[in-house]
């Protein structure tokens, strides 16, 4: 895996080709809405990258599914992320303090690290090959999802600087064309872009962007990394490639952009104007709602002579994203080891959209040094986005989420165990608060004694059906002995109350009640439906709730509602004549 080293984009798609892991398709397809349903489609069967060759209203190709595997993830990348990440902690670990021995040792590694840097290139640029023949009209941009609310780039690495320190960045943001010579800028209040707008509107400076479609593909991983905010992802890249990243001057500014890049959008960001964007179906799988985000104007549109359009597709998990997310998981969690030693492992759930569930195994030292752990995470780079986090003994594998369950329900105890932060930064696409940005973190401690459990408390259960004595639950699951998961046919308030005052299901310490839509036999969609939907602050009821002065205290069963609230924006769903026609048509492609 390691020899195969890609400079741009089309050596990749090259590659995925002679291995037989590319699916070429002539036929005509349209951008808006079929591309994404094929994409989906292949996507669930663990199928190929796919290039579209003949699309419509646009010369030129798209490639989707880049990433769509963890064989095609790690080729990407040249490396297994895993073994990646423990290099690179071996490394760290090893240089706390410097020792001539150690050196010696990680030199592979010091070799390697050379590369953290980029190699200019001053002329004949292939990503500038042609300037200024296109606009966005005549680029195949994606409309994903019936209620978009337009075209957009989902797989453009826009690239910023500091005006104060000219220090880089690139994230990868969603991008929707307003019109042909306009793009929409939505970045987040955490990321780096924003920050470095908010610079460009404290000085009121001018403030150009570049926004790069492909590239090398370890570029476009490190585009979406979760990396700390001296590490230039340009430059880590070239890391992780073990080779340095060709760059060029912009044709309009005097930035770097990617010598081998596909398409170059050039322009500016005028500083306080910003335009309506959205909807646009993201990745938690509901429609993020429209607001008012800065946009790009467009100067130039410089790209190779044949170039090719990357995209990716989000939405309801399980999606592409799901294996760039598991490899950033693999490659960067290891490193909160070196601030927080009692941390054994971490994962972050795909299922729940990474940022709504953590699991966190800790070898506890000292009394609630898991709760320690928490609150370091959570002020941790873009881990501090984190909704849930659950702790558990060390020995915990932190990827089996029947295991991490049987841990919750029995060494869970609200009076001791819980830690809630009630007004807290979260990531701008959660929308259970009902608040922009802004909304609650708990942390569940399910540490316990820290011994092994016996295996019967890992084993889900078959109790008497409830429906037969509690006539508002529809259907019913019990993940274990402790935790039950319930959909009702009734408003979620009196359902609540019913459980509490009459003491249903008593027998169980929790009570996970979700809506009709979610299958709970089915454990991504039950992730999915149940920590994507609540509010730790206004949606977990305990039995008992003590104030005391300034302390809460909270007892006995927990409820947690994770029905859908009617402020929640939709969940993304593809038209039927849309899967229709791609089903019907599912042969020719």
């Amino acid at each position: 895996m390691k020899d195969h080293n890609f400079n741009d984009l089309q050596s990749y798609i090259d590659f995925l080709d002679r291995i037989g892991d590319l699916k070429t398709i002539e036929t005509e397809v349209d951008p808006e809405l079929e591309i994404t349903e094929i994409s989906c489609k292949t996507i669930e069967q663990d199928g190929p990258a796919l290039l579209f060759k003949n699309v419509k209203g646009s010369k030129y190709p798209v490639v989707t599914n880049l990433f769509g595997t963890k064989d095609r993830m790690n080729l990407s990348l040249g490396c297994n992320p895993k073994e990646l990440g423990e290099q690179i902690l071996n490394f760290a670990q090893k240089s706390l303090p410097p020792k001539l021995s150690n050196i010696f040792e990680s030199l592979p590694f010091i070799k390697r690290g050379l590369n953290f840097r980029s190699k200019r290139v001053h002329f004949n640029a292939s990503s500038q090959q042609v300037d200024g023949n296109d606009n966005l009209s005549s680029l195949p941009i994606l409309k994903c999802w019936p209620e978009d609310g337009g075209r957009f780039i989902t797989m453009g690495l826009t690239i910023t600087q500091s005006p104060l320190t000219s220090k880089r960045n690139m994230g990868m943001y969603r991008l929707q064309m307003h019109d042909p010579e306009t793009l929409g800028m939505h970045w987040h209040p955490h990321k780096g872009g924003a920050a470095h707008y908010h610079e460009a509107s404290q000085l009121g400076v001018d403030f150009p962007v570049s926004v790069v479609l492909g590239g090398d593909p370890s570029l476009i991983f490190c585009s979406i990394a979760p990396l700390p905010e001296n590490i230039d992802e340009v430059l880590f890249s070239g890391f992780l490639k073990n080779k340095s990243i060709e760059m060029t001057k912009a044709k309009r500014s005097n930035m770097l952009v990617p010598a081998n890049a596909e398409f170059i959008i050039e322009g500016r960001v005028p500083i306080g104007k910003t335009k309506l964007e959205g909807p646009f179906g993201d990745h938690f799988g509901y429609y993020s709602m429209e607001g008012q985000f800065p946009y790009l104007n467009i100067d130039t549109i410089t790209r190779k002579l044949n170039p090719v359009f990357p995209a990716t597709v989000v939405g309801r998990p399980p999606k592409e994203d799901m294996f760039l997310g598991i490899a950033a998981t693999e490659i960067f969690g290891g490193l909160i080891k070196l601030v927080n030693p009692e941390v054994e492992d971490l994962w972050a759930y795909y299922e729940a959209g990474f940022h709504n569930l953590l699991v966190v195994s800790v070898d506890e030292r000292y009394p609630k040094n898991a709760v320690k752990a928490m609150l370091s995470i959570w002020g941790t780079g873009q881990l501090s986005l984190t909704k849930c986090i659950l702790t558990v003994p060390r020995f915990v594998d932190t990827k089996d989420i029947i295991q991490v369950f049987g841990y919750l329900g029995e060494n869970f105890d609200p009076r001791k165990d819980l830690t809630l932060l009630q007004t807290s930064p979260l990531d701008t696409l959660d929308f259970t608060s009902g608040k922009l940005n802004v909304g609650s973190k708990v942390g569940f401690n399910c540490i316990g004694s820290g011994k092994p459990l016996p295996p019967d408390h890992f084993l889900e259960i078959k109790p008497d059906d409830p429906r037969n004595k509690i006539p508002f639950i529809s259907d019913y699951r019990a993940i274990n002995k402790n935790i039950m998961i319930v959909k009702i046919n009734i408003d979620v308030e009196n359902a609540i109350s019913e459980i509490k005052k009459n003491n249903l299901l008593d027998e169980f310490k929790f009570i996970f009640i979700v809506s009709d839509d979610i299958d709970i036999k089915e454990n991504v969609d039950l992730l999915w439906g149940i920590f994507t939907r609540f509010d730790p602050s206004i949606d977990m009821y305990f039995k008992k709730v003590d104030v005391v002065k300034s302390s809460v205290s909270f007892e006995g069963q927990v409820i947690i509602d994770s029905t859908f609230k009617p402020w929640y924006p939709k969940v993304i769903e593809m038209s039927e004549d849309v899967k229709d026609m791609v089903n019907e048509n599912w042969k020719s492609y």
